[in-house]
């Protein structure tokens, strides 16, 4: 089956502009992640044990409204999102919905053109299902006025990803 959408990480000059100076107007320090494990947006995959990090302020409905000529209005929102603190090998554009980034409980949150919130879809997916994250997406897509998505966190609301309409 061909999707209807598309995952967008973080693009290497957004990094690169959030590495300068973050969404709420902040020099963020990187840090060594000596863990591993951050969700990283910008290739929509884990950090590793010793690799270059930094947490960010991200506003990504604002960064859609820049792009599309559309007001966020009143849901420009900014929160935290973890990133490389160097050059990274960012996704593809069109790959599918990331397994690496998915967790048990995700939000699925749509918007309008205009970029106003359509509605949310909760989902309590355990990783070996992951895939059926794809097919609620191409269901909420499969309404006309529903231009993007946003995956987020339950717990913490945080942003994951961003996904749009596959363009024809």
């Amino acid at each position: 089956m061909t999707t209807s959408y598309e995952v967008r990480a973080i693009t290497p000059v957004v990094l690169k502009e959030l590495l300068d100076r973050d969404d709420a107007g902040h020099t963020r320090e990187p840090v060594t992640d000596t863990e591993g494990g951050a969700p990283l947006r910008c290739c929509l995959r884990r950090s590793t044990p010793g690799e270059r990090i930094a947490l960010v302020s991200y506003a990504p409905l604002r960064r859609w409204a820049a792009e599309t000529g559309t007001d966020p209005g009143p849901y420009d929102e900014c929160g935290p999102v973890f990133i490389h603190a160097e050059g990274c090998d960012t996704r593809s554009d069109d790959a599918d919905y990331p397994a690496a980034l998915h967790g048990p409980r995700r939000v699925l949150r749509a918007y309008d053109a205009a970029g106003h919130i359509l509605g949310g879809r909760f989902l309590e997916l355990p990783r070996e299902r992951f895939t059926e994250v794809g097919q609620a997406i191409d269901e909420m897509f499969a309404e006309p006025e529903v231009a993007l998505i946003h995956v987020r966190a339950v717990e913490f609301g945080c942003f994951f990803m961003e996904v749009r309409r596959r363009s024809a």
